[in-house]
Order: C-alpha cells, then sequence, then structure tokens
C-alpha cells in the first residue's frame, strides 16, 4: 500500500509511536498476554493512520474524451450549484462539491491535462465539512488552472471540523498531466470541481453519487476543434 508523502509526519510518527509503546509494553509488563494486546492495540491504531494516508495508483477509466473533466477526489457529490460570479473562472460558474469523510482517500488530483495560473488562500472557520454553509466560510485553497483549450477552471480544497491542513504545493506555471497528484487534506473535508457556466458543459454525475478520485468523470466541457489534439 502506497502512503501519501504529505502525510508523513502522521504515519510516520504514529509508526515510531506504536514501535516505541510495543516495546515499553514488553519490558514493563510481565504478563505476555497484557503486552501481546498492547502491541496489537498499538498496531491496530497505526494500521488506521496508514489507512487515512493510502494514496492508490488510479488510471482514467477506459473510453475517456479529451473533453472529459475526471473527479479530483474520492468521495459523495453534495451539491452542484450554479453562481453568478466565481474567482475560478472570472464570471458565472458551475460548482460540482464532493465531501470526503475520513473513510475516503483524501489525496486530490488534477482532472485533465492543465498549467496552474495561480493559488488563492483564503483563512476562515473549521465548521463541520457536512454542512453547506462549510462551503463558504471555512479554510479553503483553491488552485485556478488553465486546459490547453483555453478552458479556465479551478479545483477548490475546502478544510473542515476535523480537517485543519490543507497540502497543496503548486505554483504558478506547473503543469500536470489528468490524473496527476497536486495536494490532499488531511481528514474529512470537501473539494470542488469549479467550471465556467457555458451551453456546452453537461454534469455527469448527481448529487448523492460516490466517486472516485480519476475513475469518475464529473463534467464534459468539449475541446474546441481549433485546439483538439491530434
Amino acid at each position: 500500500m502506497r502512503l501519501a508523502p504529505a502525510g508523513l509526519r502522521e504515519w510516520g510518527g504514529g509508526g515510531v509511536a506504536a514501535l516505541f509503546v510495543t516495546v515499553l509494553s514488553w519490558w514493563l509488563i510481565p504478563a505476555a498476554w497484557a503486552s501481546w494486546t498492547v502491541t496489537g492495540v498499538a498496531v491496530l491504531g497505526w494500521f488506521g493512520i496508514a489507512w487515512f494516508f493510502r494514496d492508490p495508483h488510479r488510471h482514467p477509466p477506459v473510453g475517456v474524451r479529451p473533453g472529459d473533466l475526471l473527479s479530483p477526489a474520492d468521495g459523495r457529490v453534495s451539491a452542484i450549484e450554479r453562481v453568478d460570479h466565481h474567482e475560478a473562472v472570472d464570471g458565472p460558474a458551475l460548482v460540482v462539491r464532493i465531501f470526503l469523510s475520513v473513510l475516503n482517500v483524501h489525496v486530490n488530483r488534477m482532472p485533465c491535462d492543465a498549467e496552474v495560473l495561480e493559488t488563492i488562500y483564503t483563512p476562515g472557520k473549521f465548521l463541520d465539512a457536512r454542512t453547506a454553509e462549510s462551503a463558504k466560510v471555512n479554510e479553503s485553497m483553491l488552485t485556478r488552472a488553465v486546459r490547453a483549450d483555453g478552458l479556465a477552471f479551478g479545483v477548490r480544497q475546502v478544510s473542515g471540523a476535523i480537517a485543519r491542513r490543507i497540502i497543496c504545493p503548486v505554483k504558478q506555471g506547473d503543469r500536470f498531466t489528468r490524473g496527476e497528484r497536486f495536494g490532499m487534506i488531511k481528514f474529512g473535508s470537501t473539494t470542488e470541481l469549479i467550471l465556467p457556466e457555458q451551453a456546452d458543459a453537461v454534469v455527469q454525475v448527481r448529487v448523492g453519487d460516490r466517486v472516485a478520485g480519476v475513475r469518475t468523470v464529473l463534467a464534459t466541457v468539449p475541446v474546441r476543434p481549433s485546439e483538439a489534439p491530434v
């Protein structure tokens, strides 16, 4: 099982702590059954931490089209909204919001081949990520990017009551391929895909759907013919 490097402090530190507790229990506790119990609890605790920071290899689904935008996260579609203006696209926008529980993979991936335009960090609250209000007032990191045909879009990472650390080590000019990892949010959180509101944009999911990063097509915006890859 591959573990996310961004969680090294947690799963690495947890491993050291589990080893320390195990050694200490065998040194101080005379009863072997008690030492085995403590060892089992320590190992299970570490596996719980490691499971959260798992980072599985993913491949796009068979038949994916150039205009398809893949899910940037695992979780459940909690909202599909249209807003009059969003800074990610500097105009009317379509927002697909995904809620990630603590059981989901929390690594974020780029929905298509793209170049980063900028990242915008917004400080805020740490409300429960399951509430609609959290998407408006919680701490967030917006990554604005552009597809090769000029389609501007955004991926927004939003913290929650438990998730209090957004990882997004990208900068202007960075280029990503479809499905490439670009960050993660530690523990329960929300990830949004923001697209410009236009007639040919088609959302491929509904509220309540379970989605998987890279494996699920969230929306389709056809590539402009003049820029379509050969």
